[in-house]
């Protein structure tokens, strides 16, 4: 009780001047971009849902009348587990105009037996096997030549979908047909399986699902997740389908956006999906995905930055929003906490748990008011907010971390060419033509 009335007192006799000085990272950059930008940007969007209620009734009407052929393509590896629970839920889907496609990458499971068997009864349009695995590019693309769909949807075969979600994510595709690929509101569905996947449920509801509400309206949205995306096939076929190595769901949505598409984000169109239930198998995840802003932001579509005939500021304003907040941000974080060291080593005792309550405060204060936004809530938000004080810990600190460690890896090593997740020889032929 002593420190805690410590740490109350010399909160209360700061001025705030000083304040500002010892906690400028928080205001500057943390609260300005993650709330106060991304609220602005929520408030209008819910406040013009009243004037583009009829237009996306006309598209959905459009929809409807058009009917257009959709191929659905799920390419994986020792999915057959899984592809008779998924293709059992598509025949229930709203919107049946579609083929399914099952690409095998090279299985050496019953994975054949299960989806030959599926396709004898019905519930597998075209079932194609890779003998020797070339790894998710290779078989999405596999996939997309024997595709006759006018749309693509790229479902990941351990995922569930709500009934209405692939109608729901084609709707945009007539509500603006500058529109090249939609995204669509990938959830937890394993949330109650650990402390691990509780932390990323949250970080999905807020980071990943609101935000990208958020980003998709100022037209900077960047990644259609590989577990839910649709696409328009005539810009597929121009880009030649998607390139070797991790990181394959934000270099198409790039490559998309250079052809001069737009990019949409659809909270309608819900996916569930099981993410990493220990913080070691969150590690290896997140270190793919974060080596990807290196590999290829600074490095592959390193273009978008200079003037050229395909240069638009959407795209600029994009990479530079991306490279900032995860990349410069992230480092100028050491320099901060380097600051407080060098001029404020005797008061961290009261200036670490200080900004730990604050980002609590913010964190809980966003959790609430972000709330109204979320399209689907998996629980009450009782049970996640038992949780919340713990992801200041989750953000500040341990994915922090672990992004540094994989820009570490891949500015200097070039480790994504190394990684397993993708065959050996792919990342070779990859490495090679600068993929």
């Amino acid at each position: 009780m002593r420190y805690i009335d410590e740490l109350y007192n010399y909160a209360t006799a700061v001025d705030a001047a000083k304040f500002f000085r010892m906690f400028w990272f928080f205001f500057v950059f943390e609260f300005f971009r993650f709330f106060l930008i991304e609220i602005t940007t929520l408030v209008l969007w819910k406040f013009t849902g009243f004037f583009r209620k009829k237009r996306i009734a006309d598209a959905r009407l459009t929809l409807w009348e058009k009917q257009p052929f959709i191929s659905i393509i799920v390419p994986g590896k020792n999915e057959g587990q899984n592809i008779y629970k998924l293709a059992n839920s598509l025949k229930e889907q709203t919107y049946q105009n579609f083929e399914l496609i099952v690409i095998d990458d090279g299985s050496d499971d019953a994975t054949p037996e299960i989806c030959r068997s599926l396709k004898k009864s019905g519930f597998i349009d075209t079932y194609l096997r890779n003998e020797v695995r070339g790894g998710k590019a290779s078989a999405a693309n596999l996939g997309l030549r024997y595709s006759r769909g006018q749309f693509v949807i790229h479902l990941d075969a351990d995922c569930s979908y709500d009934r209405d979600a692939i109608e729901n994510i084609l709707v945009p595709f007539y509500y603006d047909l500058n529109i090249g690929a939609i995204g669509g509101n990938v959830q937890v569905r394993n949330y109650k399986e650990s402390l691990c996947a509780t932390l990323q449920a949250i970080e999905y509801m807020d980071t990943i699902s609101v935000g990208r509400i958020a980003s998709s309206e100022l037209g900077i949205y960047r990644v259609i997740s590989g577990a839910f995306g649709a696409f328009k096939k005539e810009a597929l076929d121009r880009l030649g389908g998607w390139d070797i190595g991790p990181g394959l769901d934000g270099d198409i949505t790039v490559k998309i956006r250079k052809l001069g598409y737009k990019i949409h984000f659809e909270p309608s169109a819900v996916c569930q999906t099981s993410v990493p239930n220990t913080f070691k198998k969150l590690i290896k995840q997140r270190l793919r995905w974060d080596k990807s802003l290196i590999r290829f932001r600074l490095r592959k579509h390193r273009d978008v930055f200079f003037p050229n005939d395909s240069f638009r500021w959407s795209n600029f304003i994009s990479f530079v929003e991306n490279i900032t907040y995860n990349l410069i941000l992230n480092i100028k974080w050491y320099f901060y906490l380097a600051d407080m060291i060098i001029n404020f080593g005797s008061q961290l005792f009261f200036i670490v748990p200080m900004n730990i309550m604050l980002y609590t405060a913010n964190n809980v204060f966003k959790f609430l008011v972000f709330s109204p936004f979320r399209d689907r809530k998996n629980e009450s938000v009782t049970y996640f907010l038992i949780y919340l004080p713990l992801m200041v810990f989750y953000f500040g600190y341990f994915l922090r971390i672990v992004r540094t460690t994989a820009y570490i890896q891949e500015l200097f090593f070039k480790t994504s060419y190394k990684d397993n997740w993708n065959p050996a020889k792919s990342s070779r032929h990859a490495k090679a033509l600068k993929l």
